[in-house]
């Protein structure tokens, strides 16, 4: 066990030099940086005319790993931003009624300077929680439970008295227990009874049950949703979301883990654990997120993509046709 912690702390304090799962022994080593445009829009189609149609976009905000500056929002009519009090989730929102095309389209366009998140990092930007935040990162969500079938999975596994240790131990079960693969249906719910039983999934599945895990055994956790870009430069489209997971430990601060990409490249397993790559922008955090103003229908389970109500009722995925798109801006940053 005392290897375990050794060789956790260790990722922690080295990040890679470049080449997939090296350990840089170079105290020196400054974590990578990513400066880039990204395009977030969507076109709502088969609007009825004449219906009330709102639409909450999600709003990626600075903090030590990223900085944001907005560069044009093409709405279709007047916008406000509201700050969502549970998770503190920035949101752009816009109401409008139906046209007589049927069709709204929309687009925010940001630039982002993402820096890696590594060791060196996390011991720099320790934070504490205060009591509420620790409530909410041990409390169950809908689709997380703490108790029940999940905690069966862990019946034969000896835990650390060591949280951070345990945190590692976790991060294996997980890793085991669940297999990247989106070629069936279910995936992407984020339901931790339902990826137990599947034994496959998306990140939102692996990192759902992690979350579960580690609140159940007193380690605070979070969600966190955003975009990924592929490691090399240039532009392109992105086809869809990516997520994360991050546990708090007094002594360090919130520890990133991304376990679905570990799994995919196991070759980065260690870098995974306590290390992030710069090639993502993390949107909002939380589950079970009621919007502001509220919607009419029930909490979102994450946001990350539009979310459309047209006269009360959630408008159809199919008819929200979003499109992402990226291009690395070489020379510059956001200040």
């Amino acid at each position: 066990m005392k290897r375990v912690v050794i060789d956790a702390l260790l990722v922690f304090v080295l990040c890679s030099t470049g080449v997939a799962g090296e350990k840089n022994h170079n105290k020196g080593h400054k974590s990578k940086s990513r400066t880039f445009r990204l395009d977030y829009g969507a076109t709502l189609n088969g609007l009825p005319e004449g219906v009330r149609v709102r639409v909450w976009l999600p709003i990626p905000k600075s903090n030590e790993h990223q900085r944001i500056k907005v560069l044009k929002r093409a709405l279709p009519a007047t916008a406000r931003t509201a700050i969502e009090p549970i998770y503190g989730n920035e949101i752009l929102y816009f109401e409008m009624k139906g046209p007589s095309s049927g069709d709204i389209a929309f687009k925010t366009s940001y630039l982002i300077s993402r820096s890696e998140v590594c060791g060196l990092s996390i011991h720099g930007g320790k934070t504490k929680l205060t009591d509420e935040q620790r409530k909410l990162f041990l409390s169950a969500n809908k689709y997380v439970p703490l108790d029940g079938k999940p905690l069966s999975l862990l019946e034969d596994i000896k835990l650390s008295s060591d949280l951070l240790a345990t945190a590692r131990i976790l991060y294996d079960r997980v890793d085991d227990h669940v297999r990247y693969d989106k070629s069936k249906s279910g995936f992407g719910n984020g339901d931790v009874l339902w990826v137990c039983d599947s034994r496959f999934g998306n990140c939102t599945d692996f990192h759902s049950l992690f979350i579960s895990w580690a609140r159940a055994k007193g380690l605070p956790a979070r969600f966190e949703i955003g975009f990924p870009l592929p490691p090399e430069r240039g532009e392109g489209t992105i086809g869809g979301y990516h997520c994360w997971a991050l546990f708090h430990s007094n002594e360090i601060g919130w520890v990133p883990v991304d376990i679905s990409e570990a799994d995919k490249n196991p070759q980065m397993k260690e870098y995974y654990f306590g290390n992030l790559t710069e090639n993502r922008v993390a949107f909002t955090i939380g589950r079970d997120i009621q919007l502001v103003p509220k919607q009419d229908s029930v909490p979102l389970n994450y946001f990350v993509y539009p979310y459309v109500e047209v006269d009360g009722t959630p408008w159809p995925k199919e008819n929200v046709k979003c499109s992402f798109a990226y291009a690395d801006v070489n020379g510059t940053s956001v200040p």
